[in-house]
Protein backbone atom coordinates (compact mmCIF):
# COMPACT_ATOMS: atom_id res chain seq x y z
CA UNK A 1 0.00 0.00 0.00
CA UNK A 2 2.95 2.35 0.53
CA UNK A 3 4.65 4.37 -2.19
CA UNK A 4 7.98 6.12 -1.52
CA UNK A 5 7.76 9.89 -1.96
CA UNK A 6 9.75 11.40 -4.84
CA UNK A 7 9.80 14.82 -3.15
CA UNK A 8 10.63 15.51 0.48
CA UNK A 9 7.54 16.58 2.44
CA UNK A 10 7.47 20.07 3.95
CA UNK A 11 6.17 20.51 7.50
CA UNK A 12 4.12 23.62 8.21
CA UNK A 13 1.82 24.98 10.93
CA UNK A 14 -1.95 24.79 10.79
CA UNK A 15 -3.34 27.72 8.78
CA UNK A 16 -6.85 27.67 10.24
CA UNK A 17 -10.20 27.22 8.52
CA UNK A 18 -8.67 26.97 5.04
CA UNK A 19 -6.92 23.70 5.99
CA UNK A 20 -10.01 21.89 7.22
CA UNK A 21 -11.18 20.41 3.88
CA UNK A 22 -7.72 18.96 3.14
CA UNK A 23 -7.43 17.48 6.63
CA UNK A 24 -10.89 15.91 6.33
CA UNK A 25 -9.99 14.46 2.91
CA UNK A 26 -6.75 12.99 4.30
CA UNK A 27 -8.41 11.38 7.31
CA UNK A 28 -11.22 9.97 5.15
CA UNK A 29 -8.68 8.51 2.69
CA UNK A 30 -7.07 6.74 5.66
CA UNK A 31 -10.46 5.53 6.89
CA UNK A 32 -11.23 4.03 3.48
CA UNK A 33 -8.24 1.72 3.96
CA UNK A 34 -8.14 1.23 7.74
CA UNK A 35 -11.89 0.80 8.43
CA UNK A 36 -11.66 2.09 12.01
CA UNK A 37 -14.89 4.11 12.08
CA UNK A 38 -12.68 7.21 12.06
CA UNK A 39 -14.25 9.17 9.21
CA UNK A 40 -14.82 12.88 9.68
CA UNK A 41 -16.05 16.10 8.08
CA UNK A 42 -15.11 19.77 8.05
CA UNK A 43 -17.85 20.51 10.57
CA UNK A 44 -16.66 17.79 12.95
CA UNK A 45 -13.05 18.93 12.72
CA UNK A 46 -14.05 22.53 13.33
CA UNK A 47 -15.76 21.50 16.56
CA UNK A 48 -12.84 19.27 17.58
CA UNK A 49 -10.32 22.06 17.07
CA UNK A 50 -12.43 24.55 19.05
CA UNK A 51 -11.37 22.90 22.34
CA UNK A 52 -10.55 25.83 24.68
CA UNK A 53 -7.38 24.11 25.96
CA UNK A 54 -5.90 23.31 22.54
CA UNK A 55 -3.14 25.63 21.28
CA UNK A 56 -3.27 24.74 17.59
CA UNK A 57 -0.45 27.13 16.70
CA UNK A 58 1.95 24.90 18.65
CA UNK A 59 0.15 21.58 18.76
CA UNK A 60 -0.84 20.82 15.16
CA UNK A 61 1.40 20.30 12.13
CA UNK A 62 0.79 19.36 8.50
CA UNK A 63 3.14 17.66 6.04
CA UNK A 64 2.71 18.51 2.36
CA UNK A 65 4.21 17.63 -1.00
CA UNK A 66 3.61 20.32 -3.62
CA UNK A 67 0.60 21.66 -1.68
CA UNK A 68 -0.89 18.18 -1.34
CA UNK A 69 -1.53 17.23 2.28
CA UNK A 70 -0.14 13.77 3.01
CA UNK A 71 0.49 13.84 6.77
CA UNK A 72 -1.24 15.17 9.86
CA UNK A 73 -0.07 15.32 13.47
CA UNK A 74 -1.66 16.87 16.54
CA UNK A 75 -0.91 16.70 20.25
CA UNK A 76 -3.57 17.66 22.79
CA UNK A 77 -1.58 18.81 25.81
CA UNK A 78 -3.34 18.32 29.13
CA UNK A 79 -3.51 21.56 31.16
CA UNK A 80 -1.00 21.60 34.05
CA UNK A 81 -1.98 19.05 36.70
CA UNK A 82 -0.46 16.10 38.54
CA UNK A 83 0.03 14.19 35.28
CA UNK A 84 1.69 16.03 32.39
CA UNK A 85 0.55 14.25 29.26
CA UNK A 86 0.04 14.95 25.60
CA UNK A 87 -2.27 12.83 23.44
CA UNK A 88 -1.02 12.20 19.92
CA UNK A 89 -3.38 12.01 16.96
CA UNK A 90 -1.70 11.41 13.61
CA UNK A 91 -2.18 9.83 10.24
CA UNK A 92 -0.51 9.46 6.84
CA UNK A 93 -2.10 9.11 3.46
CA UNK A 94 -2.01 5.38 2.59
CA UNK A 95 0.23 6.05 -0.43
CA UNK A 96 2.82 7.73 1.83
CA UNK A 97 3.05 5.01 4.44
CA UNK A 98 6.41 3.33 4.75
CA UNK A 99 8.19 6.39 3.31
CA UNK A 100 9.81 7.40 6.58
CA UNK A 101 7.46 10.32 7.14
CA UNK A 102 6.02 8.46 10.12
CA UNK A 103 9.32 8.96 11.92
CA UNK A 104 9.23 12.70 11.22
CA UNK A 105 5.73 13.05 12.64
CA UNK A 106 6.55 11.10 15.78
CA UNK A 107 9.77 13.06 16.23
CA UNK A 108 7.84 16.34 16.02
CA UNK A 109 5.34 15.11 18.64
CA UNK A 110 8.12 14.01 20.96
CA UNK A 111 9.88 17.36 20.55
CA UNK A 112 6.64 19.17 21.36
CA UNK A 113 6.35 17.21 24.60
CA UNK A 114 10.01 17.95 25.41
CA UNK A 115 9.07 21.62 25.27
CA UNK A 116 6.15 20.99 27.63
CA UNK A 117 8.38 19.03 30.00
CA UNK A 118 10.99 21.81 29.97
CA UNK A 119 8.43 24.59 30.53
CA UNK A 120 6.86 22.75 33.45
CA UNK A 121 10.07 21.32 34.88
CA UNK A 122 8.75 17.74 34.81
CA UNK A 123 9.00 14.47 32.92
CA UNK A 124 6.05 14.39 30.52
CA UNK A 125 4.21 11.50 28.88
CA UNK A 126 3.44 11.28 25.18
CA UNK A 127 0.40 9.05 24.78
CA UNK A 128 -1.20 7.42 21.75
CA UNK A 129 -3.77 4.74 21.04
CA UNK A 130 -4.24 1.98 18.50
CA UNK A 131 -6.96 -0.51 17.66
CA UNK A 132 -5.66 -3.99 18.50
CA UNK A 133 -6.35 -5.08 14.92
CA UNK A 134 -4.49 -2.13 13.34
CA UNK A 135 -1.08 -3.74 12.98
CA UNK A 136 0.47 -0.89 10.99
CA UNK A 137 -0.18 1.61 13.78
CA UNK A 138 0.89 -0.78 16.54
CA UNK A 139 4.15 -1.68 14.81
CA UNK A 140 4.93 1.99 14.25
CA UNK A 141 4.41 2.99 17.87
CA UNK A 142 6.35 0.06 19.29
CA UNK A 143 9.27 0.60 16.89
CA UNK A 144 9.52 4.17 18.19
CA UNK A 145 9.71 3.29 21.87
CA UNK A 146 6.08 3.44 22.96
CA UNK A 147 5.04 0.83 25.50
CA UNK A 148 1.63 -0.68 26.18
CA UNK A 149 -0.01 0.96 29.17
CA UNK A 150 -3.66 -0.11 29.25
CA UNK A 151 -6.41 -1.90 27.32
CA UNK A 152 -9.88 -0.58 26.57
CA UNK A 153 -12.95 -2.31 25.20
CA UNK A 154 -15.70 -1.00 22.98
CA UNK A 155 -18.93 -2.66 24.02
CA UNK A 156 -22.18 -3.03 22.11
CA UNK A 157 -25.79 -3.91 22.97
CA UNK A 158 -28.84 -4.28 20.70
CA UNK A 159 -31.66 -2.17 22.08
CA UNK A 160 -34.27 -4.54 20.70
CA UNK A 161 -33.34 -6.82 23.60
CA UNK A 162 -35.31 -6.36 26.80
CA UNK A 163 -34.05 -3.54 29.05
CA UNK A 164 -34.71 -4.07 32.78
CA UNK A 165 -36.60 -1.26 34.49
CA UNK A 166 -34.34 1.27 36.21
CA UNK A 167 -34.73 1.06 39.99
CA UNK A 168 -33.52 4.18 41.83
CA UNK A 169 -32.85 4.17 45.58
CA UNK A 170 -35.32 6.02 47.76
CA UNK A 171 -34.61 9.72 48.15
CA UNK A 172 -33.05 10.30 44.72
CA UNK A 173 -34.58 12.20 41.84
CA UNK A 174 -33.44 12.25 38.22
CA UNK A 175 -33.53 15.30 35.99
CA UNK A 176 -32.04 16.79 32.86
CA UNK A 177 -28.83 18.79 33.20
CA UNK A 178 -29.13 22.56 32.81
CA UNK A 179 -25.77 23.69 31.45
CA UNK A 180 -25.45 27.20 32.91
CA UNK A 181 -27.15 26.43 36.22
CA UNK A 182 -25.47 23.08 36.86
CA UNK A 183 -21.93 23.58 35.52
CA UNK A 184 -20.11 23.94 38.85
CA UNK A 185 -21.97 21.12 40.60
CA UNK A 186 -21.73 18.78 37.61
CA UNK A 187 -17.98 19.28 37.15
CA UNK A 188 -17.37 18.71 40.86
CA UNK A 189 -19.40 15.49 40.70
CA UNK A 190 -17.57 14.31 37.58
CA UNK A 191 -14.16 14.85 39.12
CA UNK A 192 -15.16 13.15 42.36
CA UNK A 193 -16.51 10.21 40.36
CA UNK A 194 -13.32 9.64 38.35
CA UNK A 195 -10.60 10.84 40.70
CA UNK A 196 -9.52 7.26 41.45
CA UNK A 197 -9.61 6.10 37.81
CA UNK A 198 -6.58 5.46 35.63
CA UNK A 199 -5.11 8.57 33.99
CA UNK A 200 -7.86 10.89 35.20
CA UNK A 201 -7.46 14.55 34.31
CA UNK A 202 -9.71 17.02 36.15
CA UNK A 203 -12.49 18.41 33.98
CA UNK A 204 -12.86 22.19 33.88
CA UNK A 205 -16.04 24.22 33.65
CA UNK A 206 -14.85 25.57 30.28
CA UNK A 207 -14.48 22.02 28.92
CA UNK A 208 -17.88 21.03 30.33
CA UNK A 209 -19.53 23.91 28.48
CA UNK A 210 -17.54 23.35 25.29
CA UNK A 211 -18.61 19.71 25.01
CA UNK A 212 -22.22 20.83 25.26
CA UNK A 213 -21.90 23.08 22.23
CA UNK A 214 -21.34 20.08 19.96
CA UNK A 215 -23.92 19.85 17.16
CA UNK A 216 -24.91 16.34 18.26
CA UNK A 217 -25.40 17.27 21.92
CA UNK A 218 -28.92 16.30 23.02
CA UNK A 219 -29.94 17.73 26.42
CA UNK A 220 -32.58 15.00 26.75
CA UNK A 221 -29.76 12.45 26.99
CA UNK A 222 -27.81 14.42 29.62
CA UNK A 223 -29.20 13.49 33.04
CA UNK A 224 -28.16 13.57 36.66
CA UNK A 225 -29.35 11.79 39.83
CA UNK A 226 -29.77 14.22 42.71
CA UNK A 227 -29.76 13.24 46.40
CA UNK A 228 -32.39 14.54 48.83
CA UNK A 229 -30.00 17.26 50.03
CA UNK A 230 -29.38 18.48 46.47
CA UNK A 231 -26.01 16.78 45.98
CA UNK A 232 -25.30 15.60 42.44
CA UNK A 233 -24.68 11.88 42.99
CA UNK A 234 -24.58 10.11 39.60
CA UNK A 235 -24.85 10.93 35.92
CA UNK A 236 -25.34 9.49 32.46
CA UNK A 237 -24.74 11.38 29.22
CA UNK A 238 -25.77 9.80 25.94
CA UNK A 239 -25.02 10.97 22.43
CA UNK A 240 -25.95 10.12 18.86
CA UNK A 241 -23.31 11.00 16.28
CA UNK A 242 -25.49 11.71 13.26
CA UNK A 243 -22.72 12.03 10.68
CA UNK A 244 -21.05 8.82 11.89
CA UNK A 245 -24.33 6.97 11.50
CA UNK A 246 -24.81 8.38 8.00
CA UNK A 247 -21.26 7.46 6.95
CA UNK A 248 -21.49 3.94 8.36
CA UNK A 249 -25.16 3.36 7.48
CA UNK A 250 -25.94 2.44 11.07
CA UNK A 251 -28.34 3.53 13.77
CA UNK A 252 -26.17 3.70 16.89
CA UNK A 253 -26.12 5.77 20.05
CA UNK A 254 -23.50 6.12 22.76
CA UNK A 255 -23.45 6.04 26.51
CA UNK A 256 -20.67 8.64 26.49
CA UNK A 257 -20.07 9.01 30.21
CA UNK A 258 -21.53 7.23 33.21
CA UNK A 259 -20.37 7.70 36.77
CA UNK A 260 -21.24 7.69 40.45
CA UNK A 261 -19.75 10.08 42.96
CA UNK A 262 -17.68 8.88 45.91
CA UNK A 263 -19.93 8.33 48.89
CA UNK A 264 -22.89 7.25 46.73
CA UNK A 265 -21.54 4.00 45.34
CA UNK A 266 -22.92 0.51 46.04
CA UNK A 267 -26.48 1.91 46.07
CA UNK A 268 -27.43 0.84 42.53
CA UNK A 269 -27.29 4.37 41.11
CA UNK A 270 -24.87 3.50 38.32
CA UNK A 271 -26.97 0.59 37.11
CA UNK A 272 -30.17 2.65 37.31
CA UNK A 273 -28.65 5.56 35.37
CA UNK A 274 -27.30 3.19 32.72
CA UNK A 275 -30.63 1.43 32.22
CA UNK A 276 -32.41 4.77 32.11
CA UNK A 277 -29.94 5.99 29.48
CA UNK A 278 -30.46 2.90 27.36
CA UNK A 279 -34.22 3.31 27.55
CA UNK A 280 -33.90 6.93 26.41
CA UNK A 281 -31.80 5.93 23.41
CA UNK A 282 -34.33 3.28 22.44
CA UNK A 283 -37.23 5.70 22.90
CA UNK A 284 -35.83 8.05 20.26
CA UNK A 285 -35.32 5.21 17.78
CA UNK A 286 -31.72 4.07 18.27
CA UNK A 287 -31.14 0.40 17.43
CA UNK A 288 -27.72 -0.26 19.01
CA UNK A 289 -25.97 1.20 22.07
CA UNK A 290 -22.18 1.57 22.30
CA UNK A 291 -19.80 2.52 25.09
CA UNK A 292 -16.12 2.36 25.96
CA UNK A 293 -14.65 0.94 29.15
CA UNK A 294 -11.25 0.56 30.78
CA UNK A 295 -10.55 -3.18 30.98
CA UNK A 296 -9.25 -2.66 34.53
CA UNK A 297 -11.84 -0.16 35.69
CA UNK A 298 -11.66 -0.12 39.52
CA UNK A 299 -15.37 0.48 40.07
CA UNK A 300 -16.55 -2.74 38.42
CA UNK A 301 -17.97 -1.00 35.34
CA UNK A 302 -17.09 -3.89 33.02
CA UNK A 303 -19.07 -6.33 35.19
CA UNK A 304 -22.02 -3.94 35.18
CA UNK A 305 -22.02 -3.58 31.40
CA UNK A 306 -21.85 -7.32 30.85
CA UNK A 307 -24.63 -7.86 33.39
CA UNK A 308 -27.04 -5.65 31.44
CA UNK A 309 -26.29 -7.26 28.07
CA UNK A 310 -23.26 -5.53 26.58
CA UNK A 311 -20.70 -7.63 24.70
CA UNK A 312 -17.18 -6.75 23.56
CA UNK A 313 -16.87 -5.41 20.01
CA UNK A 314 -13.14 -4.70 19.85
CA UNK A 315 -10.07 -3.80 21.91
CA UNK A 316 -7.91 -0.67 21.85
CA UNK A 317 -4.43 -0.30 23.32
CA UNK A 318 -3.19 2.81 25.14
CA UNK A 319 0.51 3.48 24.57
CA UNK A 320 2.87 5.77 26.48
CA UNK A 321 6.39 7.14 26.07
CA UNK A 322 8.13 9.17 28.79
CA UNK A 323 9.72 12.39 27.56
CA UNK A 324 12.22 14.55 29.47
CA UNK A 325 12.69 18.25 28.94
CA UNK A 326 15.73 19.79 27.35
CA UNK A 327 18.47 21.59 29.29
Amino acid sequence: MSTLLSTNPVMRPYAGEADLPAIADLLNACEAVDRLDAGTSVEELRQEFADPDWDLSRDLRLWCVEDRLIGFGAVWVVPPADDHSGYLWFNLHPTARGSGLETQILAWAEQRMREVAHERGVCANLRAGARASHHYHISLLEQHGFTRDRYFYRMTRPLADSIPEAQFPAGFSVRQVEVDRDAIAWVEMFNQSFIDHWNHHPLTIEQFKHYRTEPDYNPELDRVAVAADGTFAAFCTGQIYVKDNQRNERNEGWINVLGTRRGFRRLGLGRAMLLSGLEQLRAIGVETALLGVDSENPSGALRLYKAVGFTQLHTSIAYMKAVRGEG
